[in-house]
């Protein structure tokens, strides 16, 4: 009977959260990476096309940023709190690092504020947070999914770069491409590298130069972003073994589209960034403004892996900014 109750009262209180937003224009709140990252500037273009959508009915967006990724589930817990002190109407993001959001989560909902998860965190936890939605990966069936591109494509030994250790996501990648490849007879090891190295062409380079000089025995190396993985590329052919190491990446840029085109990249991960960062907003404001919620929670955008095969098509969609 606690439990009926307190659903009851919960969703009383959203239902009263919706009518505001209606009255005085919703305030969109969403948080995610920084500017300068090309994966999440892909995400950010989606947002600001949903913008316009959200602006049509009324609605306003803003986008709150973390300024590094030192500290990533801290900085990202402490937007979530000034979200909710703007009085958000909604507040979509990311679960990075559950230990260090959670709580922030639960206040915004404690404060009749609903969220809406992206790009990290997945179902499971979009439920155990009462969150409307999760829009994204799921990403150890992604790294599952690169393990095994890897195996049948020859790779016996394969290490996945991690240069935010400690992120959930992140971790749950390189966890799924060491039980991918295992199924195959292979295997994976992770590679962490300090949190700073992000963005640091030079460090990931020389990191993965000196790893694979060290063992050459790694056949394989799959990156968990698109900026990594050009810096792989570097450190790779750094260590002359362009003709023996093959490279995956979760994510992508055009320069890994454009390796893949010329054969000296075998594969990208794909999970549609701008698909995420549009669904956040466009969600967000069909719930708020209009009680709008889809039947099924979990909204997967990824994973697809882009190859030879793909890559033509892939590769428009980039040009125009969408992919």
């Amino acid at each position: 009977m606690k439990n009926v109750m307190k659903i009851m009262l919960t969703a009383a209180l959203l239902a009263s959260t919706a009518t505001v937003a209606i009255a005085d224009g919703a305030r969109i709140a969403v948080i995610g990476g920084k500017s300068d990252d090309a994966f999440f500037a892909k995400i950010k273009k989606g947002i600001d096309d949903g913008a316009l959508v959200a602006k049509a009915h009324g609605s306003s967006v803003s986008y709150l940023q973390l300024q590094t990724y030192d500290n990533i589930g801290g900085d990202a817990a402490n937007l979530i709190r000034t979200a909710i002190s703007q009085h958000a109407s909604i507040i979509a993001a990311p679960d990075w690092v559950g230990d260090s959001e959670d709580e922030a989560y639960k206040a915004a909902t404690a404060a009749g504020i609903p969220v809406l998860l992206y790009n990290a965190g997945g179902g499971d936890k979009a439920k155990e947070l009462g969150a409307i939605n999760y829009v994204g990966n799921e990403e150890y069936p992604a790294g599952l999914a690169g393990g095994a591109y890897f195996a049948t494509h020859g790779s016996k030994n394969v290490i996945c770069v991690n240069t935010v250790p400690g992120a959930g996501n992140l971790e749950a990648r390189c966890k799924g491409v060491a039980d991918g490849i295992s199924k195959e007879g292979g295997k994976s090891t992770q590679l962490p590298l300090p949190a700073s190295s992000f963005g640091n062409p030079t460090a990931v380079a020389e990191a993965i130069k000196a790893t694979l000089l060290k063992d050459p025995k790694i056949d394989g190396v799959v990156t968990i972003s698109a900026g990594d993985a050009d810096s792989a590329a570097n450190g790779i052919q750094q260590a002359g073994a362009t003709a023996k190491v093959k490279l995956g990446t979760f994510d992508m840029n055009e320069t890994n589209l454009d390796r893949i085109k010329d054969g000296t990249q075998l594969f990208a991960i794909d999970q549609q960034p701008w698909l995420q960062g549009f669904l956040a907003v466009t969600l967000s404001d069909g719930f708020v403004n209009y009680g709008l919620k889809t039947a099924t929670p979990v909204i997967l955008t990824g994973p697809g892996i882009v190859d030879s095969s793909n890559i033509d098509a892939t590769l428009a969609g980039a040009k125009a900014g969408y992919r």
